[in-house]
């Protein structure tokens, strides 16, 4: 995004997972997609990212997702409207309320795994999450009905991209598939450097093995690029 001549732009990651090297993570990404409890986390994990992305300056955003530890929030559910839309405000206020105490704020929302592919395309399910979040801004995949009805309601939406995975007709190759996940960080950081210019974010996803390596090498890639690397919910 230019802004005074210059080029800004987000580098977001999925953080308290449970699986992933978050204070790694959070030296390098500017924004950070926390686990809410639904398809991992804890208040206690909550807690130690908040505090650190506070210390950090890094943005912290409600990483919503479907009931689903066990599945990790990437199996498909059919959750009623107003189920779903309760759910996804019990996860914005816990984390709200966590943040609040580390001295951040929740400064956005972005859908998780299953859920971010479903409103992508589903209007009902969009509109829960949408509903259940107040008037947080919103992170989410260009196009997406999630964007459109957001946008629709005057609230602030942002498109990302994924560096880390493989795209067939506009669209992420789905994760059982051949070619869905890049593992080569110099592959990774080209395809960053591709995206960037058509989105406001990008995304590391922090359950990789390679996770830490790879968003290094997204960002130097980017600034060599010449890109400054700053939260897009400042």
């Amino acid at each position: 995004m230019p802004v005074d001549g210059r080029r800004y732009l987000d580098l977001n990651a999925d953080l308290g997972e449970e699986v992933t090297d978050d204070a790694g993570l959070l030296h390098v990404v500017t924004s950070a997609n926390v686990a809410c409890g639904f398809h991992a986390g804890t208040p206690a994990i909550m807690r130690s990212v908040c505090a650190e992305a506070a210390e950090r300056g890094v943005a912290v955003g409600a990483q919503v997702s479907y009931r689903d530890r066990e599945g990790f929030g990437r199996v498909a559910r059919d959750v009623p409207y107003e189920i779903l839309r309760d759910q996804v405000a019990e996860q914005v206020a816990l984390l709200g309320s966590i943040a609040d105490a580390e001295g951040s704020r929740v400064r956005y929302v972005k859908p998780h795994g299953a859920l971010y592919h479903r409103v992508t395309d589903d209007e009902e399910q969009a509109s829960a999450v949408l509903d259940g979040s107040g008037t947080l801004p919103v992170l989410g995949f260009p196009g997406s009905r999630l964007l459109a009805l957001a946008a629709a309601l005057g609230r602030a939406t942002y498109d990302e991209g994924f560096p880390d995975r493989g795209y067939a007709d506009g669209r992420l190759i789905d994760r059982g598939r051949p070619g869905a996940l890049l593992d080569d960080a110099d592959a990774i950081a080209a395809q960053a450097v591709r995206l960037a210019p058509q989105v406001v974010s990008l995304c590391v996803h922090g359950d990789s093995p390679g996770a830490v390596d790879h968003a290094r090498a997204v960002r130097g890639a980017l600034e060599l690029a010449g890109y400054d690397l700053a939260p897009f919910a400042e």
